[in-house]
């Protein structure tokens, strides 16, 4: 928020200095960002005339001009190339050691072209003040020479800019930033009390309002026979000190009093209008232009303003073009309204349209400022643009403000930390507009003034119809647990001033600190790592999708839709980081990346809470090398990269099996779930289905693997003997079986694997053949088994045993027979 000392000033009467005010701001809760004080650059600026303007002896586009200063330097030579200079005429002069604003150049004597030059003349540009730099600056020859060109202009007036937290919306207009310094100490509030204008005749254009939920209430008049233009000099300079381009007089005057009330305005060219009626209703899928060019498409979401012919208005945001005011507008008419800050709020983010209009609607605006408000632009108008003002028309229930909330003076110091004497808080309220209902020796009871809409009670809340029954009832119980009081105690301490809460040593605890990361945190930390080292670049993206992606990796629920989403286009939650992995790999393999590696630990969302996932994506090939040519990446590479992740977590690799039914977004015959047991399931991996490939953009092929590390369990702490090198020589023995095609190799291992714990060490697949030779529909798995002995040397008939135990319990595990 930014405003300049004397618009300030206009509504505090005071004598503080700019430092006073500006510590008092900071001390009051309102941050201060920062004080442009612009005469300070202009420095060395002065208003000079030019004597005579004779050519360059040595340059064809150069002039030498006898410049008099108006000082003790009288007259001096300049030499300017600008085309406007001549003799006769006011100029900006730059004398020696100014420094120009916009290069940081240093102004010096010196020769140009042989010629010395005792200054420099200065263009609209090169001071700041515009693009015009086809010329120097013409002022007037009967200005008084000498005279800082700041002051002349109107810059002398500093520029305040402060930070202004979302629960404060008051302090959004100038006149609310005066209120909390009077209450402050700092001066006395100014009364404001527009004088009503008499009505000519009743207004040529009435309301209707069809959605009074997005707006309870409005107000409008007409104003005849207005002569639009350029604004006069004050208005135009305060508007741009605070960074807002000038348009025309009645654009401006509702732009000012956005900023000087916080309450903002809109106007309509009346003549573009069609018909004698304005309604306030929802959108209807209709596209319109705004005042800025951009054709958006109203929704049923969307509070608009329309016409005979459609819509005019996205209500509370930004008006239309058609019916925008231009300097030919002759008859115009002024809309105040009410609006609801959630709708508001949630059609900006819609659409993505930032005003300054909307960021007030959306944190709540004095509900009992609109007749004044009116009446003050209504008299500006008259003021400014002349015409004739009609009667005020409206629509809907005026509102009625009535907000009370009580103190406990007990509960002061409990909360703010500091012993406030009760008639030193009670005062504190009172000075910034709290009524005083009623008190005794506990607690006091005062009446919110309309302009703290961070104080009023949202209720009912403002539910879809889709919210499940226990959401809603937990959040309408947490809406009926907030009360104000909090809010009373930080109106007290922000007065007192939060540097007289007293400060408190921290304890010092001599003991040795634990540690520092919570097992939870340890396994996330260890497994970024992990990823890291393989060769992954790590990620962190939004936890929000749109719901079309959601719904592609089977986030159906209705709980995980937002109600309040950021964008319309992240409106639920993720079920799995492979979702926004996938989206950032798309966007990647756009920009001729689409053998990115990426990974990220983070959160996925279901209908049963949220949990913690370790999820990786890779697409197209593998890198190019001297050793082997590239080739596709493939399931068995999401799950190398899935096993070493649970090896380096210190998950038993032999309790671990790989079963399919692998979730909706992978391909169906490559892919697979990793479980421990047969209910624990640690995570998924392989390649994307071929359609969700297709639909994402992704290359193709793409593979990705998600750990649940909630899963995971922690690795057993006790402690391990030393091991020791067995005294007998191991044996390996290999077997081929003849199984039914689709035998999972993961069943005939584990199987073998509990043909004899005890002697049986390792079993690998080393072979699959599923030639012609074999019959129909049948696959031969070549296995390795190794057998290591612990009390001596196994006999011929001994490993004859274990090798029918082995080919009997493949054969009743997977109907494999020895080949």
């Amino acid at each position: 928020m930014k405003f300049t000392l004397s618009w300030l000033k206009d509504h505090l009467d005071t004598d503080a200095s700019l430092s006073r005010i500006a510590e008092t701001l900071t001390a009051i809760g309102l941050e201060l960002e920062g004080i442009e004080d612009r005469a300070a650059a202009l420095t060395g600026f002065n208003v000079a005339r030019i004597v005579s303007a004779e050519q360059h002896p040595n340059a064809d586009r150069l002039r030498v001009c006898q410049v008099e200063t108006g000082t003790e330097r009288g007259t001096i030579q300049v030499v300017c190339g600008a085309p406007n200079a001549r003799a006769g005429i006011g100029v900006v002069l730059a004398t020696p050691g100014a420094v120009v604003p916009t290069n940081g150049m240093v102004i010096k004597e010196g020769e140009i072209r042989s010629v010395a030059s005792m200054g420099m003349m200065c263009s609209a540009r090169e001071l700041g003040l515009g693009e015009d730099h086809d010329g120097i600056i013409e002022l007037s020859p009967d200005l008084p020479l000498g005279t800082p060109y700041a002051a002349l202009a109107g810059l002398d007036d500093p520029v305040i800019e402060i930070s202004v937290t979302p629960n404060r919306g008051d302090a959004l207009g100038v006149r609310g930033i005066a209120r909390d310094l009077a209450a402050a100490g700092l001066g006395t509030l100014k009364p404001f009390q527009p004088v009503a204008v008499t009505a000519s005749a009743p207004s040529a254009i009435h309301w209707a309002i069809e959605d009074r939920e997005g707006c309870p209430f409005i107000l409008g008049r007409t104003i005849r026979g207005v002569r639009n233009g350029p604004s006069p000099d004050w208005l135009a300079a305060r508007l741009k000190a605070i960074g807002l381009r000038p348009i025309n007089t009645l654009v401006d005057i509702t732009n000012y009093f956005s900023f000087d009330l916080g309450r903002p305005l809109h106007v309509f060219d009346v003549a573009q209008v069609q018909g004698d009626m304005l309604t306030v209703r929802r959108g209807a899928g209709e596209t319109f232009r705004t005042l800025n060019g951009k054709d958006i498409t109203v929704t049923a979401e969307d509070c608009v303003i329309a016409d005979a012919s459609g819509v005019d208005s996205l209500a509370g945001i930004t008006g239309g073009e058609r019916t925008g005011c231009t300097e030919a507008t002759t008859d115009v008419f002024i809309e105040c309204a009410l609006f609801d800050p959630v709708r508001i709020a949630r059609s900006g983010r819609h659409h993505q349209i930032s005003t300054d209009a909307r960021q007030r609607f959306e944190r709540g605006v004095d509900q009992a400022l609109l007749p004044a408000a009116l009446e003050a632009a209504t008299a500006m108008i008259l003021s400014l643009c002349g015409g004739e003002a009609s009667a005020i028309t409206s629509a809907g229930a005026e509102p009625s403000w009535q907000r009370e909330a009580t103190l406990r003076f007990a509960r002061l110091e409990e909360l703010g930390g500091l012993a406030v004497p009760p008639d030193e808080a009670v005062s504190a309220l009172e000075r910034l507009g709290f009524g005083i209902l009623s008190r005794n020796a506990e607690h006091v009871t005062v009446s919110v003034p309309s302009w703290r809409n961070d104080m009023a009670a949202r209720s009912p809340l403002d539910l879809p119809a889709t919210l499940d029954a226990a959401r809603a009832a937990t959040l309408a119980e947490a809406a009926a647990e907030a009360e104000p009081e909090a809010e009373l105690i930080e109106e007290v301490l922000r007065l007192r001033g939060m540097d007289a809460i007293p400060a408190c040593s921290l304890p010092v605890d001599h003991a040795v600190p634990g540690a520092s990361l919570s097992p939870r945190q340890t396994r996330a930390a260890l497994a970024r790592r992990e990823l890291a080292a393989s060769g992954l670049m790590e990620c962190v993206t939004f936890s929000f999708v749109a719901h079309e992606v959601a719904a592609r990796f089977g986030g159906t629920e209705e709980s995980l839709r937002l109600l309040n989403p950021i964008a319309s286009d992240l409106d639920q939650l993720r079920p799995t980081p492979v979702a926004t992995l996938a989206l950032a790999l798309a966007r990647n393999a756009a920009r001729g990346l689409p053998e990115a590696a990426l990974f990220e630990v983070g959160p996925a969302f279901s209908a049963n809470g949220q949990s913690q996932v370790a999820a990786a994506i890779r697409g197209g090939m593998t890198p190019r090398h001297w050793l082997e040519p590239a080739r596709s990446l493939d399931a068995m590479d999401a799950k190398g990269d899935l096993f070493s992740l649970l090896a380096a977590l210190g998950v038993p690799m032999d309790s671990l099996s790989v079963t399919a039914e692998a979730p909706c977004w992978y391909h169906p015959g490559r892919s697979g779930v990793v479980r421990q047991g047969p209910k624990t399931v640690l995570g998924t991996f392989g390649e994307l289905h071929p359609a969700l490939i297709e639909a994402m953009d992704l290359p193709s092929p793409t593979i990705a693997f998600e750990l649940f590390l909630d899963a995971v369990p922690e690795p057993k702490r006790r402690r391990r003997a030393a091991p020791t090198l067995p005294p007998f020589q191991p044996l390996t023995r290999d077997f081929a079986f003849l199984a039914q095609r689709g035998t999972s190799a993961d069943a005939l291992l584990r199987a073998i694997r509990g043909a004899d714990r005890s002697l049986i060490t390792r079993v690998s697949l080393f072979d699959v053949y599923d030639g012609d030779k074999l019959p129909e529909g049948m696959i031969s798995l070549g296995v390795e088994v190794t057998l290591q002995p612990q009390e001596r040397s196994l006999t011929d008939a001994e490993i004859e045993a274990i090798s029918a135990k082995i080919v009997a319990a493949a054969g009743k595990a997977t109907g494999a027979t020895l080949r």
